[in-house]
């Protein structure tokens, strides 16, 4: 909470955030609470004391937590990084799926059979799948059985899941990113990690049209 009004009133004021004082009066908390809590951010790079002059919030380097750590408090993200994050997550992905194929486990093989079973019953009522591609990803991701690779691979996911749930309205999207899920699991079950890539590769450069298409719209909101 106090991140976010931080964040927001310092976005409003050239980039520089409330005093110590101003947080503490506003959230009526002790200055030490607040102190501590902008010890985090300080230490998260996503603000910077300047000496004689106050908090600012530093846009000079967004690493991908610090993005996250945007995109969690709903606050505008710059939509190139959005872009460039979802990029990159592709080709970890593509990685993940060579990996899964060679590692999977029978209760990950369980996991994406229940997640498919769902999808198809959410299709023939008519639903949307956004919250099942995104278990469906981080379950190949979660099967390469390496943990690191799974909370970087979670990250790059909070980046881009305000807009799953917009990219996922259209029912034929739906429908193709089902049927080329059956694809992928088909292929991991065969243990073809060859054909797991390439089938990832394609089906998330649906994904990256998308966001191209995006970052040529002239209306930022549909950016957010």
């Amino acid at each position: 909470m106090l991140a976010s009004h931080l964040i927001a009133a310092a976005e409003a004021n050239d980039g520089k955030a409330p005093s110590e004082r101003e947080l503490a009066e506003h959230f009526t908390v002790s200055r030490g609470q607040v102190r501590e809590s902008l010890a985090i951010l300080e230490a998260m790079q996503v603000i910077e004391r300047r000496a004689k002059s106050g908090i600012y919030i530093r846009k000079d380097q967004r690493g991908i937590e610090q993005l996250a750590f945007f995109a969690r408090a709903g606050l505008p993200v710059d939509p190139r990084q959005i872009y460039e994050a979802v990029e990159v997550r592709k080709i970890h992905e593509i990685k993940a799926a060579e990996m899964a194929a060679e590692r999977a486990t029978e209760e990950n093989f369980a996991t994406l059979e229940n997640i498919l079973v769902e999808s198809q019953k959410r299709l023939d009522a008519g639903e949307a799948l956004a919250s099942l591609d995104h278990d469906f990803h981080l379950e190949i991701v979660r099967a390469t059985q390496n943990q690191v690779f799974y909370n970087l691979c979670t990250t790059f996911y909070v980046l881009s899941e305000k807009r799953l749930s917009i990219y996922f309205r259209e029912g034929e999207r739906n429908r193709q990113s089902h049927l080329e899920h059956q694809q992928i699991y088909d292929a991991l079950r065969r243990r073809d990690g060859a054909l797991s890539m390439a089938l990832m590769n394609s089906h998330l450069r649906g994904a990256m049209s998308y966001w191209s298409e995006l970052l040529e719209d002239k209306d930022p909101d549909t950016l957010q």
